[in-house]
């Protein structure tokens, strides 16, 4: 399923199979998580991204074929491929474990076709082993969704009180992280979403309520998964001084203009960007120690327009996941 132009519909293509080259597997997919980034890229949204373009980066699979100079993976191993596709591997970024902030660094389902196909091809230095104790569908989301949000939890530091503005899939991974690790969770989501206050208070938020309400104790920290720029000047009032605000999307809506005092008091205003393997491997542990309930709504890939619908209506209760169907699995690349 690829996106010609921005703003239409995903469309079914038939391809050949491609054949791996030095350092790259030919993945035959399994699952693919449906993530709020497809849907900018869907949208326009993100300048930097070809089309045409076969989305997805939260890609779980199973390695068919090696290319040469392959080392570490054999065929039949389960692999998760993530945002990050390639870097230089040369630049003062990469040399200096930043190789998220790498200008020539190239990502999945942005500049390289990505999981929403059969079969994928990837750089296997940039493949990540996952644990054994999740499913294809509920290993998909940690790739972006886990994995963003433990870059964000990480850039909040030791925060007591934590905000969580937009819960997601990336919020209902992170919270049952941070509850682990005994923070306390305060959960904020669009206004009159009582579902969505209900899921949070689920996974362990001792407080959840609307975006625009103030929480009943200043925050130490606050993330912002949802791509609303006004929630900015919001989150920095909510927390304490010396507090700390991250935006996590990797698009948002423009930041309203806000007062000095907002901002005043030692506050910090951070963003996220992209992800390391690093990060990938750091998370991948953890969440092999950590019991995370990955919540999942699952499509078959030649329903991938749905899933986008459903994700953009906010229909999804966790995590959206296309899936490959049994027929699909038993092809052969032969």
């Amino acid at each position: 399923m690829s996106i010609a132009r921005p703003g239409e519909p995903l469309q079914r293509e038939d391809r050949a199979i491609l054949e791996p080259e030095p350092h790259q597997v030919l993945v035959r997919v399994r699952a693919c998580g449906v993530c709020r980034t497809d849907l900018h890229i869907a949208d326009g949204e993100l300048s930097q991204c070809t089309y045409p373009i076969v989305p997805g980066h939260e890609v779980v699979g199973e390695v068919a074929k090696l290319g040469d100079d392959v080392v570490g993976l054999g065929l039949g191993e389960r692999v998760g491929i993530a945002w990050l596709a390639s870097t230089c591997g040369r630049c003062r970024f990469c040399l200096s474990g930043e190789e998220n902030l790498c200008d020539q660094a190239r990502f999945t389902g942005c500049h390289v076709d990505g999981g929403y196909q059969e079969y994928m091809i990837a750089d296997y230095r940039y493949c990540l082993l996952l644990p054994d104790n999740y499913s294809d569908a509920e290993a998909a989301p940690l790739l972006c969704a886990g994995l963003i949000g433990h870059r964000a939890h990480r850039m909040a530091g030791a925060a007591e009180r934590l905000g969580i503005y937009g819960f997601g899939a990336a919020a209902h991974i992170m919270t049952q992280v941070a509850r682990f690790q005994g923070q306390r969770i305060f959960a904020f989501t669009r206004p009159g979403d009582q579902s969505g206050q209900e899921f949070a208070s689920e996974l362990g938020a001792e407080w959840a309520g609307d975006s625009d309400e103030k929480p009943p104790e200043e925050l130490d920290a606050a993330i912002i998964f949802a791509p609303v720029g006004s929630l900015v000047p919001t989150a920095l009032q909510a927390v304490r001084k010396g507090g700390r605000v991250i935006t996590a999307g990797i698009h948002m809506s423009e930041i309203p203009a806000f007062p000095y005092p907002v901002l005043w008091g030692e506050r910090m205003l951070r963003s996220v960007a992209n992800l390391t393997r690093a990060d990938g491997e750091e998370f991948l542990r953890i969440a092999a120690d950590v019991p995370i309930k990955i919540h999942v709504t699952t499509w078959p890939f030649q329903h991938a327009n749905q899933a986008l619908d459903a994700l953009r209506r906010g229909n999804v209760r966790g995590a959206a996941v296309l899936v490959a169907e049994p027929e699909q699995e038993e092809e052969s690349t032969e």
